[in-house]
């Protein structure tokens, strides 16, 4: 990969995808999710995590071939539609207020902007994996033969568990705990 574009989303891209998460939470926590949207919204939430996480990681360790844009590809669409459905749920039982749009607008274009810059980067496998270009499509997880560096690594793993996994898992036991609270009965006095 071109040395301008691993810095462009190393340092630029991921940071800023990791604080809009992480903004997004706040706001979450600020609007009770859990005594609203609670559970339902909760999980989508993660499940879009999982979405875009695992092209995340694969492109984290693996060469960007066809067949990891065809993962890239998929995910950003299965996520753009979970993302619709959890505003569509999330705004009959809450107020999203324009600021939280504003970070869910950069949760659903930051995985197409990662795609889009590795296409540029990557674009005779891109051209493959639609049957154009001068290379046949590579279908193959193959190792990064320039991996990136054990530091950052490392530092962006922190980074995603302490801003991205903590908190949401928070919001995520703070659902379960209300659901929880509201089902107990309500004992009687007599």
């Amino acid at each position: 990969m071109q040395e301008p574009v691993r810095l462009i989303l190393m340092y630029g891209l991921i940071p800023l995808w990791i604080l809009a998460g992480l903004g997004d939470w706040w706001f979450h926590r600020r609007q009770r999710i859990e005594i609203n949207a609670g559970v339902r919204e909760s999980v989508m939430h993660s499940l879009m995590m999982v979405q875009v996480g695992v092209p995340v990681l694969l492109v984290l360790f693996f060469e960007v071939n066809a067949l990891l844009f065809a993962i890239m590809i998929v995910a950003v669409v299965v996520h753009a539609v979970t993302a619709w459905v959890d505003v569509r749920y999330a705004v009959t039982r809450r107020t999203v207020p324009p600021n939280e749009q504003h970070m869910h607008s950069l949760l659903e274009m930051l995985p197409i902007t990662a795609v889009v810059i590795l296409a540029a980067a990557h674009w005779d496998q891109f051209l493959a994996l639609f049957g154009a270009g001068a290379e046949p499509p590579r279908l193959t997880l193959t190792p990064k033969r320039d991996p990136l560096p054990s530091s950052y690594l490392i530092g962006l793993f922190a980074a995603l568990g302490l801003f991205v996994v903590l908190p949401y898992a928070e919001e995520l036991l703070r659902c379960l705990r209300a659901q929880a609270a509201r089902a107990k009965p309500v004992a009687q006095h007599t």
